[in-house]
C-alpha cells in the first residue's frame, strides 16, 4: 500500500517536472521575440529537442517501476536542458536591459549544456536498463562520468571562448580543448561502452534485446553528437538522432516485445548494402557506356537503370541470406525445419527431444512462450513441455500424424509470430509428438506387463502355498494313517483310501488350472490351428453362437511358444466378444504366417458402439502383442461388424506399419477370464 502511494507520488512529481521543462522551452522561445536576431537562440537548437523529448519519456519511465532510476536520470537531464535553453535567450535580454543578476544566466549559458550532454552519453549507458551498475567495479567510472560536466563547467568559466558556434549552436571541439579534458571525456566514454558490453555479455536473451534497442541507434547518435562538436554536421540529422534515443529507451523498457530489434537491424543492413551495390553498378555502367558512346548521356543512364533493375532481386536475396547468417536469424522456413531436425537428432530420447524442440521453435518463431502438448490415444493430455513465458492470447496449431491428432503447438507473444512458419514446424513436431506418444505407450505397456507378471507370480505362490501345499501334506498324513489302520481295521483303511482318492482328484484339477494359466494344454494337444478351430466349435456349438471359420496360411508348426500363446489368447478374447456382444452369424479367423504372424478376427455383427470405451479386453490383447514387440487394433468394418487385427513379429524386431493402427482402436473386453474353452479344456471342469 505504502509503495503504491510512493509510486503514484513519484509519477506525479515526474509529470510535473516534464511539464515544467516544456514550459521553460516555451518561455525561452517567447523571450526570443525581444532578443536581437544576432543574439537570439535558434529554434532548432539540440537542447530544445532534448528538453521536449527526453523529459516526457523520462517522466513516463519514472512512473514505470522497471525503469524508474533510468527515468529519473533522463528527466533530470531534460530539465537541465530546458533551463539551459531558457538561459540562451534570458542572458542577452538581461544584459541588454541591465537587469540585476544578469551574470547568472550568462554564466549558466556557457556550460549548462554539459550536464545533459555528458550525463546522457556517459552515465546512462552504465545504468541502462535496470538503473543498477553491472558490477561494483564500475562505481569509479560512474563517478568519472558525473565529474566530466563539472570539469567542463570549470573550464568554460575560466575560458568561455573555448566554445565554437555553428548555425547559432555552440560546439565543444575535442581537438581544440586542453588534452587532459579531452582524455578525461574519451576515457569516460570508452569505459561506459565497456560497461554496456559486459552487461550485454552477461545478460539473458530478453535483456540483450533491450540493450540492442538502445545500442543500435545510440551508437549512431553518440557518433553524430561527438562529431558535431568537432565538425559541421547537419542540424536535422543531429536533432533526429537526439529524439530517436529516448523513444528507443522507452520501447526497450516498456514495450520491447512489440517490436523486434533484430528485424530493424536486419533490414537496415540489407537495404544499406543494396543501395551501395545498386549505386555502384549504376554509376560504373553509366561511366563505361559514356566512354564507349560519348555525348549520349540518356543512353548511358538507361543502360545503368536497366542493369540496376536486373541485379536488384538477386542481390537482395544474397544480401538477405548473408545478413541472416551473420545475425544468426534464419528466415527460410525449410532451413529452419532442417535445423530443427538436426537438433532433435542429438537428443537422447523423445522426452528430451520435446524440450529441445520447444526451445528451438520458440527461437525460430521469436515467441515469448511455446508449449508442446502430446495427446494420448483417447485425446487426453499425456505430456506437456513449456519454454518461455506462457502467452496471454496464444495461437494453437494441431499436430497431425497420418490423419490422427497427436498433440498441439501453442505459442504467442506481444508481437504476433509467423503463422506460416509455425505450420511448417508443426509438421516436423507431429513426428516427434508421435514418437513421444509411442515411447510412453511402450513404457506403460512394460509397466503393465511387469505388474501382470508379478501378480501372476503372486497368484502361483499363493495357490501353491495355500492350496496345493497343505493338500499334499494332508495326503501324506492320510497315507500314514491308512497304513497304521490297515493292520487292525481294513474296512476303515479302505474308507480312508477312498477319501484319499477323491482328494487327489481335486488336487489334480487344481494343478491343471495352474498349468492352464501358464499355457493352454490345447496348444500342445492340437497345435495353434487345431486349438483355435476347437475354440470356434465351442462358440458355434448348440446353434447359439456364430459359425466360426478358420483359415491358415503358412506352416504354424515351428512357431515360438510365446507367439502361440499370444495368438491363442488374442483370438480367445476376440471370439468371446463376438459371442457375447456382436450378435453375428458368421466369424472368420485368419492366421497368416508370411514373415510375421498376422492374426485377424472379423465378424458380420452389429459392430462397435459409438460411445464404447476401451476396457480390460483391449488392454489384455495389446499387452500380449506388445510383449512380442507387436501391435493389436480393433476397429469397425465399413461393411459392418468388427475387425480385430494383431501383428506378432517372430524375429524380435519391431513390426512394420499396421494399416489398422491409424484407426480409432476400441474393444469390448470382459473383465473376467474368457468362458470360451476347447472341449479338452472343458473336461477338466
Amino acid at each position: 500500500m505504502g509503495s503504491a502511494r510512493i509510486g503514484r507520488s513519484t509519477g506525479g512529481a515526474a509529470l510535473a517536472g516534464a511539464a515544467a521543462a516544456v514550459l521553460l522551452v516555451a518561455a525561452a522561445l517567447l523571450l526570443g521575440r525581444w532578443v536581437p536576431a544576432g543574439r537570439r537562440m535558434v529554434w532548432w537548437h539540440p537542447e530544445v529537442f532534448v528538453a521536449l523529448s527526453w523529459s516526457p519519456v523520462g517522466a513516463l519511465l519514472t512512473a514505470h517501476r522497471a525503469g524508474r532510476r533510468v527515468g529519473l536520470l533522463m528527466l533530470g537531464a531534460g530539465i537541465s536542458a530546458a533551463v539551459y535553453v531558457l538561459t540562451l535567450n534570458l542572458a542577452p535580454l538581461a544584459e541588454i536591459h541591465h537587469w540585476p543578476g544578469a551574470w547568472l544566466p550568462t554564466w549558466l549559458s556557457h556550460w549548462l549544456w554539459a550536464v545533459d550532454t555528458y550525463v546522457l552519453t556517459l552515465a546512462l549507458p552504465m545504468l541502462f536498463p535496470d538503473g543498477r551498475l553491472v558490477s561494483r567495479w564500475f562505481r569509479p567510472v560512474l563517478g568519472l562520468a558525473f565529474l566530466v560536466p563539472v570539469v567542463v563547467a570549470v573550464h568554460l568559466t575560466i575560458d568561455p571562448d573555448a566554445r565554437r558556434f555553428h548555425n547559432g549552436v555552440s560546439v565543444y571541439p575535442l581537438q581544440s580543448i586542453p588534452l587532459p579534458i579531452a582524455a578525461l571525456i574519451g576515457t569516460a566514454l570508452t569505459l561506459a561502452l565497456v560497461s554496456l558490453a559486459v552487461r550485454f555479455r552477461r545478460a539473458v536473451p530478453d535483456v540483450r534485446r533491450q540493450i540492442a534497442w538502445v545500442v543500435y541507434p545510440g551508437l549512431v547518435a553518440e557518433a553524430i553528437v561527438y562529431i558535431g562538436e568537432s565538425t559541421r554536421i547537419g542540424d536535422p540529422v543531429r536533432d533526429t538522432a537526439i529524439v530517436t534515443i529516448p523513444v528507443c529507451v522507452a520501447i526497450a523498457i516498456t514495450r520491447y516485445r512489440l517490436y523486434d530489434i533484430d528485424v530493424v537491424i536486419n533490414r537496415t543492413l540489407v537495404y544499406a548494402g543494396l543501395v551501395g551495390v545498386i549505386t555502384g553498378v549504376y554509376f560504373t555502367l553509366v561511366g563505361a557506356v559514356s566512354l564507349v558512346v560519348s555525348g549520349n548521356g540518356g543512353l548511358a543512364g538507361l543502360a545503368g537503370a536497366v542493369a540496376a533493375g536486373v541485379v536488384f532481386e538477386p542481390t537482395r536475396r544474397r544480401l538477405q541470406r548473408g545478413v541472416d547468417r551473420m545475425l544468426h536469424r534464419e528466415r527460410d522456413p525449410y532451413r529452419l525445419a532442417d535445423r530443427l531436425q538436426r537438433r532433435l537428432q542429438t537428443a537422447s530420447d523423445p522426452n528430451a527431444a520435446l524440450a529441445t524442440a520447444a526451445s528451438a521453435v520458440r527461437e525460430a518463431l521469436r515467441a515469448s512462450g511455446v508449449t508442446i502438448e502430446v495427446l494420448d490415444r483417447d485425446g487426453k493430455l499425456a505430456a506437456l513441455v513449456e519454454d518461455g513465458t506462457p502467452p496471454e492470447r496464444p495461437q494453437r496449431v494441431p499436430l497431425i500424424w497420418h490423419g490422427e491428432p497427436v498433440g498441439r503447438l501453442i505459442f504467442g507473444g506481444e508481437r504476433a509470430p509467423d503463422a506460416r512458419l509455425a505450420g511448417i514446424l508443426a509438421r516436423n513436431l507431429a513426428e516427434l509428438a508421435n514418437a513421444a506418444r509411442l515411447a510412453m505407450d511402450v513404457q506403460r505397456s512394460r509397466e503393465r506387463i511387469l505388474r501382470t507378471r508379478e501378480e501372476e507370480r503372486r497368484r502361483l505362490r499363493r495357490d501353491l502355498h495355500d492350496g496345493l501345499g497343505p493338500t499334499l501334506a494332508s495326503l501324506a498324513m492320510t497315507v500314514d494313517a491308512a497304513r497304521i489302520t490297515m493292520r487292525s481295521d481294513p474296512e476303515a483303511a479302505d474308507a480312508m483310501l477312498e477319501r484319499l482318492r477323491s482328494t487327489m482328484g481335486r488336487t489334480i484339477g487344481e494343478l491343471r488350472d495352474l498349468v492352464y494359466g501358464l499355457r493352454p494344454p490345447a496348444l500342445d494337444d492340437l497345435g495353434l490351428a487345431g486349438a483355435i478351430r476347437a475354440l470356434g466349435g465351442v462358440v458355434g456349438s448348440g446353434g447359439h453362437g456364430p459359425h466360426v471359420e478358420v483359415e491358415v496360411e503358412g506352416d504354424l508348426a515351428a512357431l515360438p511358444a510365446a507367439a502361440e500363446v499370444a495368438a491363442y489368447r488374442i483370438v480367445q478374447e476376440a471370439l468371446t466378444n463376438v459371442y457375447r456382444h456382436a450378435r453375428a452369424g458368421h466369424a472368420l479367423v485368419r492366421l497368416d504366417l508370411s514373415g510375421d504372424l498376422d492374426v485377424t478376427v472379423r465378424d458380420d455383427g452389429v459392430g462397435l458402439p459409438r460411445d464404447v470405451r476401451a476396457g480390460v479386453g483391449l488392454s489384455s490383447m495389446r499387452e500380449r502383442a506388445a510383449e512380442l514387440g507387436g501391435t493389436c487394433s480393433v476397429r469397425r468394418r465399413p461393411e459392418g461388424g468388427t475387425l480385430v487385427r494383431a501383428r506378432l513379429p517372430l524375429s524380435g524386431a519391431p513390426p512394420g506399419p499396421d494399416p489398422a493402427a491409424s484407426d480409432p482402436a476400441l474393444v469390448i473386453g470382459p473383465a473376467k477370464e474368457s468362458p470360451v474353452r476347447t472341449p479338452a479344456e472343458a473336461d477338466r471342469h
